[in-house]
């Protein structure tokens, strides 16, 4: 199913309706979709150098405001149904001291899922989930989500077609890394 799906995707960026397409894609993978808008805005990119910065910016906007969904089913969908399977299984402790947590370090959370291959739709309604300050939300979703987008398009607007392989396989990795040694420099700074 997974594979019928990326397909569909993929067909999308020949299409006329492509803008529009990465721009829904951008949207819904921000709260429920599985496939990230990078599988439409690579082949978009590579078609059309010259409108790499509109495809990436669509790509933000579009992500960010499906992000705010995500964020809406997290604090309105706990509410009413996770609160309840919560105190079935005794664990309303455990949920309100991870929530505290998450709410200590959630901007961070919120900029590690946005640019690594994490699925950023489990962090946005983690954020709706545990009340997590919606300016703080919003502006790390723009900050991460806009590196993101904004490196790929950068990438392939320089570089082309020879960097799609990097940016397919790796670039994730690259993030990754990029991140933990961002954080991991942010706590020996802290704690040193």
């Amino acid at each position: 199913m997974i594979r019928k799906l990326y397909d569909w995707t993929i067909s999308l960026a020949d299409s006329r309706y492509a803008l529009w397409a990465l721009a829904l894609v951008a949207f819904i993978e921000s709260s429920v979709f599985p496939i990230p808008p990078d599988v439409l805005m690579i082949p978009m990119i590579l078609a059309r150098p010259r409108r790499a910065w509109l495809i990436a910016l669509i790509a933000l906007v579009a992500s960010v405001l499906g992000g705010l969904l995500g964020y809406f089913i997290g604090a309105v969908l706990f509410d009413s149904i996770g609160q309840h399977i919560l105190e079935f299984y005794g664990k309303t402790d455990a949920a309100t001291a991870f929530a505290e947590r998450f709410n200590h370090y959630g901007a961070w959370a919120v900029l590690v899922a946005g640019v690594t291959p994490f699925p950023f739709k489990v962090i946005t309604i983690v954020s709706g989930w545990t009340h997590l300050s919606l300016p703080v939300f919003i502006v790390a979703a723009i900050i991460a989500r806009g590196l993101r987008f904004f490196v790929v398009a950068a990438l392939l607007w320089k570089f082309g077609t020879p960097i799609r392989d990097f940016i397919e396989r790796r670039l994730g990795l690259m993030f990754t890394l990029f991140m933990v040694l961002l954080v991991g420099g942010f706590f020996l700074v802290k704690y040193l």
